[in-house]
């Protein structure tokens, strides 16, 4: 019955709309059927109709509205740019297969993929509190911010942080504290091996590809760089002429061998050795894991892969471009060093080493004891973690594979002392630094060098839109929409980088100083608190166990490593029979 009053008048009003439209005066017949309409709608139990229904009716009704003002008064015929717009939009909706909220629910199911859109700028803007954002929350990013801007970075009243919380951290202060190290000290890497060792700043840009990012940004961090006097990762996506502004260039080569690659995707030496040779680059890191990806290589959408791109990186335009999950050059903990060692020759003596997110422990003392049996090593190696960014990976990788930096990078530093080389191979951190604390806590851990990469796009205005993996950056950091790009003036961001850099770093200082320390060189686990329990505070020395020199050597290794050593072997990254 429903169904059937429901569409007789539908048919009646298709029939007048058509007879009106070739005589205007049946248009009056509407002033008829309106009422009659109304009169047989109000027996029906709306609230027991179908949205789809609801909608029919609602359509109807209007169109016969309009239909019979227009009669009356012509001018109301303008009514139908409104009615005609929302009733087109319904039909679409109940035709179109794709989404069942909007099949079911005409018009009104538009609202709910609205608020989705939505959803994560009121989020940030309008509900969480200074402490709660993720990655990174409202006050580190105003932190960023501030300090890139040269504007007052004071809190007032107080901390917003809960000091009584499971996982607060803080450190020590002294009643003797001694002046801020000025200028700040500088970290040697490759004093060993290499002809061109390189000084380094306590806190440079972590990698991040031409590709990734766009050539605005790109050029603006390495601006940045060469005015604060630190260090640009290049990301694995090759040396693009933005990276080319003057700043110091860490070249990371990553899987895909972007810069120095064969036709079939292999290592070319040549080319290798002519990318090596630039003035601007002064280190060579060879990624073999990226902690926001770990054992998945790099991905570049296809919308980011540029003519430019492509040349730059030697591949197709227009398609996504994934970097192999593993390195062709080598395959074993040996292979790695002696690739390492060839590419320090290829390179002039600049320092070479590696940079991973650390998985089975197994197969980093694989490495380890590759340098105690055959003497060779890297000048550095870097240690990401898994809380770290990307612009695109799968959830699962992102989430829940992967070390986090802390107890990576402690493993790391015990392993490497443990086998006598912790004072000729430097390490270097990255994950989610942004501040003076961040940099004082990871050197209390034995880091000698941090990366940031986020709080340094924040530096050239990254508002943590999280758009990063769709080209359409609101910022034009991001992307490579000319549209957008066009936002991000260099001139203005680089000198942001460099403050943000500086002020950063003095406030690392300050806090050592605070500490009673004349260096960060001076920082210990000890320096460090957490509480780990509502009544229980216990320093980072307590925390982890930190190994002594050469303590993995001896007869009988420590407990908590000697399992995975006697598992690892230098000649092969899968397991010893033990």
């Amino acid at each position: 019955m429903r169904a059937g009053l429901i569409t007789f008048f539908l048919v009646l009003t298709a029939i007048l709309a058509g007879i009106t439209a070739q005589w205007p005066p049946a248009g009056f017949a509407f002033l008829l059927v309106g009422p009659l309409a109304m009169l047989g709608l109000r027996h029906l139990p709306l609230d027991e109709l179908s949205a789809r229904a609801v909608f029919v009716i609602t359509a109807s009704l209007a169109v016969t509205s309009v239909a019979g003002l227009a009669a009356l008064w012509p001018p109301g015929a303008y009514g139908a740019l409104v009615v005609a717009p929302i009733v087109g939009l319904g039909i679409v909706d109940m035709i179109q297969r794709e989404h069942a909220i909007r099949r079911n629910f005409p018009v009104v199911g538009n609202l709910r993929y609205f608020a989705e859109g939505l959803r994560p700028g009121v989020q940030q803007y309008y509900i969480e509190n200074n402490t709660d954002g993720r990655p990174f929350p409202r006050e580190e990013r105003s932190l960023i911010y501030q300090r890139a801007k040269g504007l007052r970075d004071t809190i007032p009243f107080g901390t917003e942080r809960d000091v009584y919380a499971v996982g607060y951290e803080w450190i020590n202060h002294s009643l003797v504290p001694k002046p801020a190290a000025h200028p700040a000290p500088r970290v040697l890497i490759g004093n060993g091996a290499c002809t061109h060792p390189y000084s380094a700043s306590l806190l440079n840009i972590s990698a991040m590809s031409y590709g990734s990012l766009s050539s605005n940004a790109i050029e603006a961090l390495n601006r940045g760089a060469l005015d604060g006097g630190f260090a640009h990762n290049t990301g694995e996506g090759g040396i693009s002429q933005a990276h080319l502004q003057g700043g110091d260039l860490i070249w990371q080569v990553g899987t895909g061998y972007f810069g120095c690659r064969t036709a079939e995707g292999g290592f070319d030496r040549e080319q290798f050795r002519a990318q090596a040779s630039l003035a601007s680059v002064r280190m060579i890191e060879l990624k073999l894991s990226q902690g926001a990806k770990p054992g998945h290589g790099g991905i570049l959408p296809a919308a980011k892969v540029t003519a430019e791109i492509a040349e730059i990186r030697g591949v197709p335009v227009g398609r996504s471009v994934i970097s192999p999950p593993a390195h062709r050059a080598f395959s074993t903990p040996v292979g790695l060093l002696e690739f390492l060692t060839e590419l320090r020759e290829l390179a002039g003596g600049k320092p070479v080493g590696f940079k991973l997110c650390i998985g089975k422990r197994r197969e980093f003392l694989a490495i380890c004891k590759a340098m105690a049996e055959t003497g060779l090593h890297p000048d550095f190696i870097t240690i990401d973690g898994g809380e770290g960014g990307t612009g695109a990976a799968p959830v699962e990788f992102s989430n829940t594979l992967g070390c986090p930096l802390t107890e990576g990078l402690v493993f790391a530093h015990s392993a490497i002392t443990g086998v006598g080389y912790r004072d000729r191979v430097k390490l270097l951190a990255s994950g989610k630094v942004a501040s003076g604390f961040g940099l004082v806590r990871l050197m209390s851990l034995g880091t000698d060098a941090c990366y940031s990469a986020r709080a340094m796009m924040m530096a050239v205005g990254c508002i943590q839109a999280r758009q990063c993996n769709t080209n359409g950056c609101p910022t034009g950091v991001a992307t490579q929409d000319p549209s957008l790009t066009v936002g991000l003036v260099v001139d203005e961001k680089a000198p942001r980088v460099a403050r943000f850099h500086q002020e950063t770093v003095d406030a690392a200082l300050d806090l050592v100083g605070a500490a009673g320390l004349e260096s960060p060189e001076e920082l210990r686990p000890w320096h460090v608190l957490r509480r780990t329990e509502a009544n229980v505070v216990q320093h980072y020395g307590n925390l982890f166990d930190f190994l002594e020199p050469g303590e993995l050597l001896q007869p009988i290794p420590p407990p908590d490593y000697a399992r995975a050593w006697h598992a690892a072997q230098a000649n092969s990254f899968d397991a010893a029979s033990i």
